[in-house]
């Protein structure tokens, strides 16, 4: 049951900067977009949502915010339950996709409307509207009207809207979504920046993968309503607990073949591929079973000096300047990406052969797509 929603509402003016998600569900009738989230977000922390569309991390953030009254479960700030309270009073500010600026106002009302609204004064709304707008550079833009703006400016003016309010927790869903791909590295990079400043609480959405590496201390993969995988991003990319994040963290992303497991020497496992060649690929798995199994291989984890080998036929090359990548194809069909040496030359149509070291592996159950340690 919901419980009483007539509770006294918490004081919107404590501090509320950690969160905690428990047994989070929300249903929009019979499909269930969120599938009991349990979630911890430290104080000061910049937490980043991401998966593919529909997975529900916008719906989560926008149970939290309170935009989105849960189906079941609790989101609690700072130990106190704010499951049914009002947006308003739960101290925090969102920032969205679109920018959804008043277009009759300048930049300098469009970010200090609600403190005027809320009865601060107009010396108190000029002093943080000036201060907000040294911070995100946007001082000789005050009396520009939104038409007079570009993107990047515009996603800066409604970030100003938000952090003029104090909020102790601020909210982003996909903000850079509308930018071109210049202007958002340039925001990811002011964001990071903005975020070490002012050490707020802040939880950013998104289905960009390099946004989530590039700017979270935290990591949260979601799909198909549930959370796959809570850590730091390195530990993402390096230590992935399934078959689902270790393709969906990196870029390019991660190469899968399809291979059968087969007890090795000393406890070792063999991996049987009809594209291997030279000496046998061993893998030290604790917890492997005989049979079906998948193996991933990161781009840039093929060496030369490898035993085991892997002919690939070149399909086509990108070439990003400081770093190739070919696009290939194994002998039986299964294409890979393989990240060359910048100054390695090579054309479509060409073969060439990789090294597989064992120890740049990673083991998957093939039904489960369980990691296998």
């Amino acid at each position: 049951m919901h419980g009483n929603r007539h509770d006294a509402a918490p004081d919107p003016l404590a501090i509320m900067s950690t969160i905690s998600l428990s047994g989070v569900r929300k249903s929009f009738g019979a499909v269930e977009a969120l599938r009991g989230i349990d979630l911890e977000i430290e104080d000061g922390e910049f937490v980043v949502f991401v998966g593919p569309s529909g997975c529900g991390k916008s719906t989560l953030l926008r149970a939290i915010s309170g935009l989105e009254e849960i189906s079941q479960g609790q989101v609690a700030f700072d130990g106190r339950d704010m499951t049914y309270a009002a947006p308003g009073k739960r101290g925090l500010a969102m920032v969205f996709q679109s920018y959804s600026l008043y277009p009759h106002m300048t930049v300098e009302r469009n970010i200090g409307f609600a403190l005027g609204v809320h009865g601060a004064s107009k010396s108190e709304v000029a002093t943080k509207v000036l201060t907000v707008a040294k911070m995100l550079k946007l001082e000789q833009y005050l009396d520009r009207l939104p038409s007079e703006l570009s993107g990047g400016q515009k996603q800066r003016v409604a970030i100003g809207r938000a952090l003029v309010r104090d909020p102790e927790i601020l909210l982003f869903d996909e903000p850079l979504s509308n930018l071109d791909a210049e202007l958002r590295v340039q925001m990811r990079v002011e964001l990071a920046e903005l975020h070490q400043r002012l050490r707020q609480t802040l939880i950013y959405v998104t289905h960009d993968q390099v946004e989530a590496m590039t700017l979270a201390d935290r990591i949260v993969v979601m799909r198909a309503g549930q959370i796959e995988q809570v850590g730091k991003p390195r530990q993402l990319y390096s230590d992935p607990d399934n078959v689902f994040v270790a393709g969906f963290i990196g870029t390019p992303k991660m190469n899968f073949l399809e291979v059968d497991l087969k007890p090795g020497p000393a406890g070792g496992w063999c991996v049987l591929a009809p594209d291997f060649e030279g000496d046998p690929l061993i893998l030290s798995l604790s917890d492997a079973l005989e049979g079906s199994a998948v193996i991933g291989i990161r781009p840039e984890a093929f060496h030369p000096d490898a035993d085991v080998k892997l002919g690939l036929t070149v399909r086509t090359v990108e070439d990003l300047g400081g770093m190739q990548y070919a696009y290939c194809r194994t002998g039986s069909g299964v294409e890979l990406t393989v990240h060359l040496d910048k100054n390695q030359v090579v054309s479509p149509g060409q073969t060439i052969v990789v090294g597989v070291p064992p120890q740049e592996i990673f083991a998957f159950d093939h039904d489960t797509g369980r990691r296998m340690k």
